[in-house]
C-alpha cells in the first residue's frame, strides 16, 4: 500500500508525519492553551483565525497523544506539512485524489459543482454511494458558494482565480461510502476523493503549469477538461446564439493544454525515454450542447449514461470514445489521439454538457438559461475513474 497524500497539500503523509492540535480544553492541572495564528495553515490556506497549539505525537506507540503544554489528550489530527486538519477517515479509507484540470474557460468550476451535485443526488442513488463533505470548509463553502448559486439563484460561479492570487483557493474533500458484494459477501468501501479545481491561468505557460506539479504527480486520476470552442473548427460549427469563450489563444489550445500537461507528468514522475505515464486520464469534452445540431439523431452523447443498474457500463462509455474520436478529426484535433496513446498506459474520451444549453448574460453577470440546469454524461469521466480504482464494477461491453 502507497504511502498516503495529504487531501490538502499534496504532501506525502506517512504516519509519523501526523501531528495533533491542542482541544482547548482545560487540562488535568487546570492549564488551558491559548491561541494564536498558525504560519503554516495562513500559508496555505489564508486562514488566519487564531487556532490552539499544533504538536508532535512522534514517540507514542498507542492511544491519543496529550498536548505537551496543558496535558489535555487530543482527538483533533492535522497535516504535519500544511497544518490542515484530517479528515475523520484518514488512514483507515484509501484516500484518492483527482486533479481536475483544463484551460482557461473550459468550465471546470461549473462543471465541478454539477458533478458533485449529481453524485450527492441522482448518481448517488443509483449506485448506493453516500457523498459526504469530509470538512467544514467543503459542507458549508461548495453548498453555499457553488450549489445554491448555481441551483436556486441560477448564478454561474465566477472563474476560479489563479493560484498566485488566491490563498483560500482549497480542495473539496468529500468521504465516499459503498456497499459492495464481493464472493457472496456484502462489504462496506470508503474512500476519500480530493478535488481541486486549478485555474486556467495556471496551464497557459510552462512555469505556471509548474505551480501544479505537486497536485498533478500527487493524483490518482486526472480529469483534462477541454472546450471544443477553443479548436477553430469547431468553433464555426457552433449553433447561432451559443455563447462562446474568447477568441483561443495558442497557449489555451486544447492540444497544448495536453501537451504542457503531458510534459509535465514526465518530467515530475521520472518515466525515461521510452515510460508511459500510468495515471488514468480522462479527456472530457465540455459545452457539448453548442454543438448538438451537427450530430447525428442517433448519436450516443445526445442521450444520458444508463441508468439501470448501478454498474460501470463499458459499452456505452465506449461508444462515447469512439464517436468522440471520429469528432476529433472533424474538429482538426486528431492529433490528440496519438498524443495520448504514444504518452499514457490508460486514457478515455468523454463529452458532457454541465447546463445543457448555453447560459445567457444580462446585466446581473452570466446565468443559467430559462431551461435549469440539465445537465448530460457529467457522471461519465468520474465513473469511468472509480472503476478503474476498483471502487465500482463495469458492466462487461456485449460481443458483436
Amino acid at each position: 500500500m502507497r504511502t498516503p497524500y495529504c487531501p490538502y497539500c499534496y504532501h506525502e503523509l506517512p504516519a509519523q508525519s501526523v501531528m495533533y492540535r491542542c482541544s482547548g480544553r482545560i487540562g488535568r492541572g487546570g492549564q488551558r492553551c491559548e491561541t494564536a495564528i498558525d504560519p503554516l495553515l495562513a500559508a496555505y490556506t489564508g486562514d488566519t483565525t487564531p487556532k490552539f497549539p499544533a504538536f508532535s505525537a512522534r514517540g507514542r506507540r498507542r492511544g491519543h497523544p496529550a498536548c505537551p503544554q496543558c496535558g489535555e489528550v487530543s482527538f483533533q489530527r492535522i497535516c504535519g506539512r500544511c497544518h490542515n486538519e484530517l479528515p475523520a477517515l484518514f488512514g483507515e479509507a484509501d484516500t484518492r485524489l483527482i486533479a481536475l484540470v483544463g484551460a482557461k474557460e473550459s468550465g471546470k468550476t461549473v462543471y465541478m459543482t454539477v458533478l458533485l451535485h449529481e453524485l450527492q443526488n441522482r448518481v448517488g442513488e443509483q449506485f448506493g454511494l453516500s457523498v459526504m463533505g469530509a470538512d467544514d470548509h467543503t459542507k458549508d463553502m461548495f453548498q453555499e458558494e457553488y450549489e445554491k448559486r448555481l441551483y436556486d439563484q441560477g448564478v454561474l460561479v465566477e472563474a476560479t482565480a489563479p493560484a498566485r492570487a488566491d490563498l483560500n483557493r482549497r480542495p473539496f474533500v468529500f468521504g465516499i461510502s459503498l456497499t459492495q458484494r464481493k464472493w457472496g459477501v456484502e462489504r462496506l468501501d470508503r474512500s476519500l476523493f480530493s478535488f481541486f479545481d486549478t485555474a486556467g491561468e495556471d496551464l497557459r505557460t510552462k512555469e505556471s503549469v509548474e505551480r501544479n506539479v505537486r497536485y498533478l504527480t500527487a493524483a490518482d486520476g486526472i480529469v483534462l477538461m477541454l472546450d471544443p470552442l477553443q479548436m477553430r473548427a469547431a468553433r464555426s460549427l457552433a449553433e447561432p446564439g451559443a455563447q462562446l469563450p474568447t477568441e483561443p489563444r495558442a497557449p489555451d489550445n486544447p492540444a497544448n493544454v495536453l501537451a504542457r500537461i503531458t510534459e509535465l507528468l514526465h518530467g515530475a514522475l521520472r518515466t525515461g525515454r521510452r515510460g508511459l505515464i500510468g495515471k488514468p486520464i480522462a479527456v472530457v469534452f465540455s459545452k457539448l450542447d453548442a454543438l448538438d445540431g451537427t450530430l447525428p439523431e442517433d448519436s450516443v452523447l445526445l442521450r444520458d449514461s444508463p441508468d439501470r443498474e448501478p454498474l460501470f457500463d463499458e459499452a456505452d462509455s465506449a461508444a462515447v470514445d469512439r464517436e468522440v474520436r471520429g469528432l476529433l478529426a472533424h474538429w482538426h484535433g486528431s492529433g490528440m489521439e496519438t498524443v495520448l496513446a504514444r504518452n499514457y498506459e490508460t486514457f478515455r474520451f468523454f463529452g458532457v454538457t454541465a447546463l445543457g444549453s448555453s447560459p445567457v448574460r444580462d446585466d446581473k453577470g452570466t446565468r443559467v438559461s430559462g431551461y435549469g440546469v440539465q445537465s448530460r454524461r457529467v457522471q461519465d469521466p468520474f465513473l469511468w475513474l472509480l472503476q478503474q480504482f476498483g471502487t465500482i464494477s463495469k458492466k462487461k461491453a456485449q460481443e458483436r
